[in-house]
């Protein structure tokens, strides 16, 4: 397809039938009354009270033993907070009864175009061979997956949203044997659920750039609407850390888009792509800040000096990493990495697909499992660690002053019943509530 005949995200969804209609999300009412509406035609809600928001944290001596809170009327308009003021319990407004009002939770790491959420359950075997195994597996079974893949991607989002989630950066598949139809397909998903979620996407070339010559295919897609360049363990897939990383690095810059990487490789290969990547990022500073690494399994199995070493230059760089939180030999040094100050952020990756069945669609289970197996266990750290559902919002910066929610702000929020973000982060609640662009999502 050439640059004349190509269809940007948006101009394909227009010209394009939207397929299996989503369910879209209620416009959030005084009292949450549910009215007629599509998935992307809603009304602005007006007013809350009795909603809980921490104010600050509680010392005994240096220690914070307790986080404060108070309630307040919060007032929305057009997709925004517009005033956050003392509580009138006698207002005409929704009643959240001392519900605790987070952020909403945002998912950095998934695959939205290929999952068996919403059909049966299904396991299918793992093949031998690793990463190039599973890539065999996918040319034989993602020509029937996509089919389906445009409703169980709605399906997944659903469930998403269930569980406070109402952003996601998705991986999609761009190789020779789904070519651009993935995105295609899950973009047609995305629109009927624009109302109540919102993505950013990754051109994702999960069959290695040159193991199946997916070259020419993810240059038409950096030509769409995508938001980032992907890539998958350019040593043992394609054989060269240099040269799939030189063509993902141009890419980028080419179309103004962002870096995201697969790294699972953990041996000496691992480090050596995360050191390259590092200097093409400080040779191309407009990179700095919009480059990741997914999993980067490497940097859980390397001696103490050299996390220490190579969390100061993933800072010094501004990449990020996005992980997984593995258990077992592969627990990764997040608080080194927090302690440089590199970004981290979580994702659930998939509920269930052929590389995976146990996931929850929670990132707030992810926030809980890291701060166990961190021992996180005050209250100061557990508040901490709910950055990782919310990438990076809090409602109380370190010195317990309130930051979040600000005036104007996006009224992206749930509503738990918790008494405080380290009681969330514990006891992972249930969503009670959540409220994207002022509109009733769950």
């Amino acid at each position: 397809m050439d640059k004349k005949e190509h269809l940007s995200r948006k101009t394909f969804i227009k010209n394009t039938a939207l397929g299996i209609a989503g369910i879209g999300a209620a416009p959030l009412l005084t009292g949450f009354q549910q009215a007629e509406s599509t998935a992307n035609k809603s009304k602005p809600m007006k007013l809350l009270k009795n909603v809980r928001l921490e104010t600050g944290f509680e010392y005994d001596g240096d220690e914070v033993v307790a986080t404060k809170t108070d309630l307040f009327c919060i007032e929305l308009a057009d997709g925004k907070i517009t005033s956050i003021r003392k509580n009138d319990p006698k207002a005409n407004a929704f009643d959240a009864k001392g519900m605790l009002m987070l952020p909403a939770f945002k998912d950095m790491h998934i695959h939205l175009d290929k999952t068996f959420y919403g059909g049966p359950w299904k396991i299918v075997k793992r093949r031998s061979g690793g990463v190039k195994g599973m890539i065999a597996l996918e040319q034989e079974i993602l020509p029937e997956m996509l089919k389906t893949s445009t409703y169980r991607a709605e399906k997944l989002i659903e469930l998403l949203q269930s569980k406070g989630s109402s952003f996601a950066r998705s991986h999609v598949n761009i190789e020779p044997t789904s070519k651009l139809q993935s995105l295609k397909n899950l973009e047609i998903a995305l629109e009927n659920k624009k109302a109540g979620f919102e993505a950013e996407l990754v051109a994702f070339p999960q069959h290695g750039l040159y193991y199946t010559d997916s070259v020419p295919y993810m240059k038409e897609a950096a030509q769409t609407d995508i938001d980032f360049i992907g890539g998958l363990d350019p040593y043992s897939v394609d054989g060269s850390i240099e040269k799939p990383i030189d063509f993902t690095v141009q890419l980028a810059l080419d179309h103004n888009k962002g870096i995201d990487i697969h790294l699972h490789e953990s041996g000496q290969s691992g480090v050596d792509t995360i050191e390259y990547l590092i200097k093409k990022v400080l040779e191309n500073p407009t990179l700095k800040g919009k480059t990741y690494l997914s999993h980067c399994f490497a940097l859980s199995a390397i001696d103490a000096a050299k996390q220490e070493e190579l969390a100061e230059k993933l800072a010094e760089a501004q990449i990020g990493i996005i992980s997984t939180i593995p258990f077992g030999g592969r627990v990764m040094p997040i608080p080194t990495l927090y302690k440089h100050g590199v970004h981290v952020a979580t994702g659930i990756d998939s509920v269930i697909d052929h590389w995976g069945i146990y996931g929850t669609g929670s990132v707030l289970d992810k926030a809980s499992l890291m701060a166990q197996l961190y021992g996180f266990g005050n209250e100061f750290m557990l508040s901490r660690s709910l950055r990782l559902a919310t990438d990076n919002v809090l409602p109380l910066d370190d010195q317990g002053k309130q930051q979040w929610p600000k005036l104007n702000d996006k009224a992206n929020f749930v509503l738990v019943n918790s008494s405080c973000s380290a009681e969330a982060v514990a006891r992972v609640p249930e969503i009670e509530h959540l409220i994207h662009a002022g509109n009733v999502v769950y």
